[in-house]
Protein backbone atom coordinates (compact mmCIF):
# COMPACT_ATOMS: atom_id res chain seq x y z
CA UNK A 1 0.00 0.00 0.00
CA UNK A 2 1.01 3.56 -0.50
CA UNK A 3 2.25 6.14 1.40
CA UNK A 4 0.12 9.62 1.29
CA UNK A 5 2.09 12.79 2.29
CA UNK A 6 1.19 16.46 3.39
CA UNK A 7 3.65 18.70 3.87
CA UNK A 8 3.08 22.43 6.08
CA UNK A 9 5.21 25.36 5.91
CA UNK A 10 4.82 27.53 8.56
CA UNK A 11 5.85 31.51 9.13
CA UNK A 12 6.05 33.33 12.45
CA UNK A 13 4.54 32.55 15.98
CA UNK A 14 1.25 30.63 16.87
CA UNK A 15 -0.79 34.06 17.35
CA UNK A 16 0.82 35.79 14.67
CA UNK A 17 2.01 33.30 12.39
CA UNK A 18 0.30 31.42 9.53
CA UNK A 19 1.16 28.53 7.24
CA UNK A 20 0.34 26.67 4.11
CA UNK A 21 -0.40 22.91 3.96
CA UNK A 22 0.03 21.27 0.69
CA UNK A 23 -1.58 18.09 -0.12
CA UNK A 24 1.74 16.44 -1.64
CA UNK A 25 0.80 13.35 -2.92
CA UNK A 26 -2.37 14.25 -4.85
CA UNK A 27 -1.25 17.68 -5.72
CA UNK A 28 -4.99 19.03 -5.67
CA UNK A 29 -4.19 21.90 -3.86
CA UNK A 30 -2.45 23.86 -0.92
CA UNK A 31 -4.74 25.65 1.82
CA UNK A 32 -4.00 28.56 4.17
CA UNK A 33 -3.45 27.56 7.91
CA UNK A 34 -3.53 29.50 11.23
CA UNK A 35 -4.18 28.92 14.24
CA UNK A 36 -6.42 32.25 15.20
CA UNK A 37 -8.64 31.16 12.39
CA UNK A 38 -8.33 27.16 13.89
CA UNK A 39 -9.72 28.40 17.53
CA UNK A 40 -12.36 30.52 15.80
CA UNK A 41 -15.92 29.96 14.67
CA UNK A 42 -15.18 31.50 11.47
CA UNK A 43 -12.41 29.71 9.53
CA UNK A 44 -12.34 33.17 7.08
CA UNK A 45 -11.44 30.81 3.76
CA UNK A 46 -8.98 28.98 5.87
CA UNK A 47 -8.51 24.95 6.96
CA UNK A 48 -7.46 23.66 9.98
CA UNK A 49 -5.46 19.81 10.69
CA UNK A 50 -9.44 18.92 12.36
CA UNK A 51 -10.96 19.81 9.06
CA UNK A 52 -8.64 17.70 7.14
CA UNK A 53 -8.67 15.22 9.76
CA UNK A 54 -12.80 15.20 9.26
CA UNK A 55 -12.08 15.04 5.50
CA UNK A 56 -10.20 11.84 5.85
CA UNK A 57 -12.30 10.61 8.60
CA UNK A 58 -15.72 10.80 6.14
CA UNK A 59 -13.82 9.46 3.04
CA UNK A 60 -12.55 6.53 4.55
CA UNK A 61 -16.15 5.86 6.51
CA UNK A 62 -17.88 5.93 3.51
CA UNK A 63 -15.34 3.72 1.55
CA UNK A 64 -15.21 1.25 4.34
CA UNK A 65 -19.29 1.00 4.74
CA UNK A 66 -19.56 0.64 0.86
CA UNK A 67 -17.46 -2.56 1.75
CA UNK A 68 -19.38 -3.96 4.36
CA UNK A 69 -22.59 -2.64 2.71
CA UNK A 70 -21.83 -4.88 -0.19
CA UNK A 71 -20.41 -7.97 2.09
CA UNK A 72 -23.62 -7.47 4.04
CA UNK A 73 -25.44 -8.30 0.18
CA UNK A 74 -26.70 -5.26 -0.10
CA UNK A 75 -25.70 -2.18 -2.91
CA UNK A 76 -25.31 1.30 -1.64
CA UNK A 77 -26.61 3.99 -4.15
CA UNK A 78 -25.37 6.75 -2.50
CA UNK A 79 -23.89 7.71 1.20
CA UNK A 80 -23.58 11.30 2.55
CA UNK A 81 -21.26 11.10 5.19
CA UNK A 82 -20.50 13.99 7.73
CA UNK A 83 -17.95 14.21 10.51
CA UNK A 84 -17.78 17.00 12.93
CA UNK A 85 -14.36 16.77 14.84
CA UNK A 86 -14.35 18.88 17.88
CA UNK A 87 -11.05 21.12 19.36
CA UNK A 88 -11.02 21.78 22.68
CA UNK A 89 -8.40 23.00 25.60
CA UNK A 90 -6.85 20.15 27.48
CA UNK A 91 -6.77 20.22 31.11
CA UNK A 92 -3.74 19.05 30.85
CA UNK A 93 -2.31 21.62 28.82
CA UNK A 94 -2.95 23.04 25.21
CA UNK A 95 -5.65 21.48 22.99
CA UNK A 96 -6.87 18.14 22.21
CA UNK A 97 -9.51 16.55 19.82
CA UNK A 98 -12.28 15.60 21.93
CA UNK A 99 -14.85 14.40 19.75
CA UNK A 100 -15.90 13.07 16.51
CA UNK A 101 -19.59 13.03 15.67
CA UNK A 102 -20.32 10.93 12.24
CA UNK A 103 -23.21 11.35 10.27
CA UNK A 104 -24.42 9.00 7.32
CA UNK A 105 -27.47 8.95 5.40
CA UNK A 106 -27.38 6.33 3.18
CA UNK A 107 -29.72 4.86 -0.04
CA UNK A 108 -29.19 1.24 0.19
CA UNK A 109 -31.02 -1.45 -1.94
CA UNK A 110 -30.69 -4.92 -0.60
CA UNK A 111 -30.31 -4.16 3.14
CA UNK A 112 -33.18 -3.00 5.46
CA UNK A 113 -32.55 -0.38 8.28
CA UNK A 114 -31.37 -2.59 10.66
CA UNK A 115 -28.74 -4.08 7.92
CA UNK A 116 -27.79 -0.52 7.37
CA UNK A 117 -27.73 0.24 11.22
CA UNK A 118 -25.49 -2.67 11.46
CA UNK A 119 -22.94 -2.37 8.60
CA UNK A 120 -22.42 1.35 9.55
CA UNK A 121 -21.57 0.24 13.19
CA UNK A 122 -18.87 -2.25 11.95
CA UNK A 123 -17.53 0.77 9.66
CA UNK A 124 -16.92 3.32 12.41
CA UNK A 125 -14.81 0.45 14.71
CA UNK A 126 -12.91 -0.79 11.55
CA UNK A 127 -12.05 1.84 8.98
CA UNK A 128 -8.38 2.67 9.41
CA UNK A 129 -8.86 6.57 10.53
CA UNK A 130 -10.88 5.31 13.19
CA UNK A 131 -8.67 3.14 14.20
CA UNK A 132 -5.67 6.08 14.30
CA UNK A 133 -8.30 8.11 16.51
CA UNK A 134 -8.22 5.61 19.08
CA UNK A 135 -8.74 7.35 22.40
CA UNK A 136 -11.04 10.18 20.89
CA UNK A 137 -14.99 9.58 21.32
CA UNK A 138 -16.06 8.75 18.30
CA UNK A 139 -20.27 8.90 17.80
CA UNK A 140 -22.54 7.49 15.14
CA UNK A 141 -25.99 8.71 13.62
CA UNK A 142 -27.25 6.40 10.67
CA UNK A 143 -30.04 6.47 9.02
CA UNK A 144 -31.57 5.40 5.45
CA UNK A 145 -33.47 8.03 3.60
Amino acid sequence: MPTRTARTAWNGTLQEGSGQVELSSSKVGTYDVSFPKRAADDAGGTTSPEELIAAAHSSCYAMQLSALIGEAGGTPESLDVKADVSLAPDPAGGFRITDIALTVRGQVTGLDATGFEKAARAAKESCPVSKALTGTTITLDAALD
